[in-house]
């Protein structure tokens, strides 16, 4: 048990509790589609002293149940932050902790594991609180993409800065971030959306250059609708995919999954390409991973330094790629942009080969 004060929202919430290194970005994390179901404990110890700013937001909503630091201060030192973050914590509906001992509650997740828990404003009865978490579901085997999903296919609007397009890409929306969007257009396509169990058959109507596979969160072995309709479009048209997009691309050519003990969420993770030896500095969300494993056709690309993990899949024969990590980086650093040049490239090396 971790004691700390309510600065916003009340209640009771549970989820399942991680952490995130980054330094900065505690909008973005909180708006991103890929927390839902999760408390987020943020290592960096001052939360909110930039303010907050619709403009931020990688979603129309809060995906975070709750987020969990050691202390939230609501300043506005930057000039364009229209709103404090504990106000815009309060108009999002998320319950907010501070004053909570970080350090030691992320050594508790790394040595015992990301796991179920109960953030609660109504009481402090352990034995209530405990049998509350242990009655939620556990992330393995969970299907949360279908939770985060548009309703419908939409045309994604091009940011002004925009150049026109010349390509047109179909994205699949497993809980697609906007600066993802955004740059997809900036690297010059046409962005059509559509909900995660779109099939392939209606995709490759749309007639795309290249279809992506956007981020998420929940389990990728639960989500094997989407892994038979990658499975269909290989070969058939140029596929991208980061993160859960990257661990169903993997699934599609062969390769399995599995979760991780804590998982990555960060904005500082090295990053090694096999095939270039570059080291990237990454931005990551994931509590799940590729198994590194020999299966015909597909080769792995990219390794995490830090514990080995697989970064990256490649399916050369059937012009597919993928990275577990986030190459919008927001947060984080920029090192992963060329990616979406990469996409471009296997788009046209599939054109010249007339498949």
């Amino acid at each position: 048990m971790f004691h700390g004060e309510a600065l916003a929202g009340s209640g009771s919430v549970g989820g399942e509790v991680v952490f995130n290194t980054s330094m900065a970005g505690y909008q973005e994390i909180a708006t991103d589609p890929s927390y839902c179901g999760q408390l987020v404990t943020y290592t960096f110890p001052m939360n909110g002293n930039y303010g907050a700013d619709p403009e931020r937001n990688e979603s129309g909503k809060a995906h975070a149940r709750a987020i969990i630091t050691r202390e939230i201060t609501n300043y506005r030192y930057n000039r364009a932050s229209r709103t404090t973050w504990l106000d815009w914590l309060a108009e999002h509906g998320v319950l907010a902790v501070t004053g909570v001992d970080t350090r030691a509650l992320t050594r508790h997740i790394r040595e015992a594991g990301a796991m179920r828990a109960v953030v609660s404003t109504d009481t402090a009865d352990l034995k209530h609180l405990r049998q509350a978490a242990q009655k939620l579901p556990v992330m393995g085997g969970l299907d949360l993409a279908k939770v985060v999903t548009c309703g419908e296919a939409y045309e994604a609007p091009a940011p002004a800065e925009a150049p026109a397009p010349d390509l047109h890409c179909v994205a699949f929306d497993y809980g697609i971030k906007r600066s993802m969007l955004a740059y997809l257009a900036q690297a010059g396509f046409r962005v059509t959306v559509v909900p995660a169990s779109t099939s392939a058959k209606d995709v490759l109507k749309r007639e795309p250059d290249g279809v992506f596979l956007s981020n998420g969160p929940g389990d990728p072995a639960a989500v094997g609708y989407a892994v038979k309709t990658v499975e269909r479009l290989l070969g058939k048209v140029p596929v991208f995919g980061i993160c859960l997009g990257h661990q169903l691309l993997a699934q599609a050519v062969g390769l399995s999954t599995y979760k991780l003990k804590f998982g990555h969420r960060g904005a500082n993770h090295p990053v090694k390409d096999l095939r270039t030896g570059v080291i990237e500095i990454t931005t990551q969300n994931h509590g799940f991973a590729v198994k590194n494993e020999a299966v015909a056709g597909a080769e792995i690309t990219h390794v995490n330094l830090n514990d080995d993990t697989v970064e990256g899949v490649a399916a050369p024969n059937d012009y597919a790629f993928s990275v577990q990590y986030h190459p919008e980086s927001t947060p984080g650093p920029h090192d992963s942009l060329y990616l979406f040049e990469r996409f471009r490239d296997e788009i046209a090396r599939f054109k010249k080969d007339g498949v």
